[in-house]
């Protein structure tokens, strides 16, 4: 069916009566805009003259599919539509992978800004992300240093499919290697050598997980989000040999929850690690730290 040319009252009408029938206006304003091609200025436009005509990347008989499957299932609409924007970036993203939250987009700026701040030539020779997931953080990161060689490592034989998709089709492929494994094992072969990694580890409680939204707990990979217990399982783990893993003087750069900072300050100085520092998420909340390895650079 090919995609109509509808008056903006038409699509303000069907507007209504989808968000009548359930669903979080600005979920599904997202939904118009990404699946459907009508940004949210243009929404606001036909607001303003309902009688303009607008063009859809989509039937609207496909929106409306795709929000009923979200309102009645609880499914995450980055899965159904199968790509999330995340900072300059539109990423692919499916059942089995987590779905890249805004917050993270601050680790990216804090490796930056701590590379820049404390390194004594213009990119990391070796960088890493641990944990990577849907590869936003390692395509990120090979963007922006393309002359250095980055490693991006998951358990998940699933999420490093889409990792590699995501490096592929944003042309950084030949500079990252993609390994499967738990944290630092499969990056062996480069212990001593790793100047600064980036990990956004699983550090939700499971008791908190529990109580989470059907949207996040029943659709996205627990292993990604569940932490163990108290959250920390994969952050302790991460700290017990980060002081082996980098090269001299390299830095290490965590995503945790809210109420983790002086728990995870204290594991990253007993794995030996200095100049540890907490830093701040979109709230001002403590939800990052950032260390380094002993020894000179």
């Amino acid at each position: 069916m090919a995609a109509p040319c509808l008056t903006g009252e038409s699509v303000l009408t069907w507007r209504r009566k989808q968000l009548r029938l359930g669903g979080v206006a600005s979920a599904l304003d997202w939904l118009l805009d990404l699946e459907g091609g009508v940004s949210w200025q243009a929404l606001q436009q036909l607001r303003l003259e309902p009688n303009s005509t607008v063009n859809l990347a989509v039937p609207l008989e496909r929106l409306e599919a795709i929000w009923q499957r979200h309102c009645n299932g609880q499914e995450p609409l980055q899965y159904l539509v199968g790509e999330c924007p995340w900072r300059d970036l539109n990423l692919r993203v499916a059942p089995g992978v987590l779905i890249p939250r805004q917050e993270t987009e601050l680790l990216v700026d804090l490796a930056l800004h701590t590379w820049n701040q404390h390194s004594g030539h213009m990119e990391p020779r070796l960088w890493a992300d641990l944990g990577t997931g849907s590869g936003c953080l390692a395509v990120a990161l090979a963007r922006a240093w393309p002359r250095g060689k980055g490693c991006a490592v998951d358990r998940s034989a699933e999420a490093l499919q889409q990792a590699a998709h995501n490096l592929t089709a944003q042309g950084v492929a030949d500079r990252v290697t993609v390994r499967q494994g738990d944290w630092w094992q499969p990056l062996q072969p480069w212990w001593g050598q790793l100047e600064l990694v980036v990990s956004n580890p699983p550090y939700i409680p499971k008791a908190v997980w529990q109580q989470l939204d059907p949207v996040v707990r029943d659709h996205e990979p627990a292993l990604a989000l569940v932490g163990g217990d108290d959250g920390l399982e994969a952050l302790r783990a991460i700290a017990a040999q980060a002081a082996l893993a980098l090269a001299p003087g390299g830095w290490l750069l965590l995503e945790h929850h809210h109420d983790q900072s002086d728990a995870v300050a204290a594991l990253l100085r007993n794995g030996g690690l200095m100049q540890v520092e907490a830093h701040l998420d979109l709230e001002g909340k403590r939800r990052f730290a950032c260390a380094q390895a002993p020894g000179q650079p």
